[in-house]
């Protein structure tokens, strides 16, 4: 059965029966009737019943709108699409298009309107162009005469002090750009969610990794592309491509990216490509002594800008600053100006932003595992990170070039870089097991101690096989117990989070949040050892709370939720990027699009027919 349904009419008429309070979706906290009326192009008359079906109707009639249409043709099947079916449809089909974004003139409308500009004080918004790239700096000024943009060429040495005085003009960094058909286009890459303009770090792996589920191999090899430029124009794989990243990197998953695009591809001369580039970003990021690597030969996150964080929405840092400006007689916003200016020294603050900026460097933002203490960590799940990217090298060097590599006039053997794997296996064993726990924890390498902090990342070395069989019992008997809730594995147990007050408040990667990066390396690591009803068990839960809520909520697939309520209803910082909307999701959110996808790919037949049933119209009116 197919519905010819003039848009306009019929949006008016669904919103004023059934938006009840008024905010353009249909959920189940609207009190309408709940049932609506459309005729078959043969007059025949059908009830659209339950808050499912009913905001199923209001995107597809949204759809058809964006898409410049004045009718609709809307099949049944669309409408009472089961719920898997459609959010994977959605995300497939539509969502990672709405997120995929380019550094060309397609993709500078977008920028000259993002909302993160607004405290701009250059009437134009600055490009940001590495110094050897002539190709784009040419592109660009030839924009300028369209959009009010103004190209400025970074120095070939880019220092902190730089960094912070780009503050006053912060701006956006150009990615990778290519020649198709003459003609000059951005490489493409997918953004987290749909307000935001530029390619982030980890967010892009794992977005990846809903890509290649969805047979975008393509889309997923361009991100590898621009982290390779970054790599090599900017020296590291950003934060973001923004201007006041230059100093802050990511936790690294880029190893892990291309060997998954390979698996695809077969493309030889590509992978080694990113080899060289791969090995380079691991030699000068991670292994120079005295920054990233520490003495103990494990590594830590050091986000090595000055200052405050200038992407910190205002107010953010007020309970800090405030002491300081009472005892000076100064605003908080005087005290701002003189700290940032260097008309005063406090070494507390100093060190306070040297933690904070390293807290957003590791990705985890924030947390009260490592708030105030977060460049003092050998955190376990960093440094299993950098044993997958020695452990990937060595197989790859076997595995597809005889065991030896020749690049840039080096010499490297896959023998080489696994006695580098297994030495940091040893590392990791010694410094961050904790025996009497049976745990995975941080390692203080400035106390000396061991974190008593107890997170999700404790299942980290599972992801790569850096675990005994014996540990990996202990933490499945042990950990799993305390981090599994209704809705999947939280971020932290509620006793290592601690009181919640008003001066304490909530931490968004904390409990009682679970986020996407973290329920994918756990299944995949429960996969590794076999513990398959365990991973089935937490893989259900994932989706069953996300299935039940864009069911319950217009489609809604946000940013993160609470894991132990199952809801979509996150009271912490920053909010939930992805509830705001009007009429239909715009792009889901990247990672949680990606656990969808990765999640239906290994769950059992069975248990997708169940959430499937979760339509029931008894159930949701």
């Amino acid at each position: 059965m197919i519905f010819k349904l003039h848009i306009e009419t019929t949006l008016q008429k669904l919103l004023e029966q059934e938006d009840t309070n008024g905010d353009k979706k249909i959920s189940i906290e609207d009190k309408g009737p709940k049932t609506f009326d459309l005729y078959s192009e043969t007059h025949e008359a059908y009830a659209i019943k339950g808050t499912y079906y009913l905001s199923n109707l209001l995107q597809e009639l949204a759809i058809a709108k964006n898409g410049g249409n004045e009718y609709a043709n809307i099949p049944l099947s669309k409408i009472e699409e089961p719920p898997v079916h459609r959010i994977s449809r959605m995300i497939k089909t539509y969502y990672w298009n709405e997120l995929t974004r380019f550094m060309d003139e397609s993709g500078i409308k977008n920028l000259i309107q993002d909302t993160k500009n607004a405290s701009l004080t250059a009437k134009n918004l600055p490009i940001y162009v590495p110094f050897d790239d002539a190709m784009a700096y040419k592109y660009y000024k030839n924009l300028e005469t369209k959009y009010p943009i103004e190209t400025k060429r970074l120095p070939k040495n880019i220092t902190p002090n730089y960094v912070k005085s780009l503050n006053k003009a912060p701006g956006i960094l150009s990615l990778k750009l290519k020649y198709h058909h003459d003609q000059i286009q951005g490489v493409p890459f997918v953004v987290p969610g749909g307000r935001f303009n530029e390619m982030y770090g980890w967010d892009s792996y794992f977005e990846s990794i809903g890509l290649i589920c969805d047979n975008k191999v393509d889309l997923a090899k361009a991100m590898a592309d621009n982290f390779q430029y970054e790599i090599e124009h900017y020296g590291k794989i950003l934060n973001a491509n923004r201007s006041y990243y230059l100093t802050r990197t990511q936790p690294p998953f880029y190893t892990s990216l291309i060997r998954e695009v390979f698996n695809v591809t077969q493309d030889i001369e590509w992978l080694k490509s990113h080899l060289e580039t791969a090995i380079k970003e691991y030699e000068t990021v991670w292994m120079t002594e005295g920054k990233r690597l520490t003495y103990n030969g494990l590594n830590r996150y050091l986000a090595e800008g000055i200052g405050i964080t200038p992407e910190a929405e205002e107010g953010h840092y007020d309970a800090i600053l405030k002491p300081f400006a009472d005892q000076l007689k100064c605003t908080i916003e005087e005290y701002i100006y003189k700290y940032q200016n260097n008309e005063l020294e406090n070494p507390f603050l100093d060190t306070y932003f040297l933690h904070d900026r390293t807290v957003r460097e590791s990705g985890h933002d924030t947390s009260y595992r490592i708030e105030g203490c977060c460049a003092d960590l050998n955190l376990v799940e960093l440094n299993v990170l950098l044993y997958k990217y020695e452990s990937d090298f060595a197989d790859l060097i076997n595995d597809l070039f005889g065991g030896e590599l020749n690049l840039n006039s080096n010499t490297y053997t896959g023998n080489f870089w696994s006695k580098k794997a297994k030495n940091r296996k040893s590392l990791i064993n010694r410094y961050c097991w904790n025996e009497e726990k049976g745990l995975y924890v941080d390692y203080n390498h400035v106390t000396k101690e061991q974190s008593k902090f107890i997170s999700a990342t404790t299942f980290t070395p599972l992801w790569c096989g850096i675990a005994s069989k014996s540990q990996a019992k202990s933490l499945v008997e042990r950990a799993l117990p305390l981090l599994k809730e209704k809705g999947g594995v939280a971020g932290s147990t509620k006793d290592s989070r601690g009181e919640i007050n008003e001066s304490r408040p909530h931490r968004q990667w904390d409990y009682p949040n679970g986020w996407a990066p973290h329920q994918m390396m756990i299944w995949k690591g429960l996969l590794n050892y076999d513990y398959n009803h365990e991973a089935q068990e937490l893989i259900y839960r994932w989706l069953y709370m996300i299935t039940r809520n864009a069911v319950d909520y217009n489609g809604t697939i946000p940013e993160k939720y609470d894991v132990v309520e199952a809801t979509l209803k996150v009271y912490s910082e920053y909010g939930n990027v992805g509830t705001d909307f009007e009429y239909v999701p715009k792009g889901g959110f990247g990672w949680m699009n990606a656990s969808f996808q990765y999640g239906i790919s290994l769950l059992k037949k069975s248990y997708l027919n169940n959430l499937n049933d979760l339509v029931d119209p008894e159930l949701i009116f």
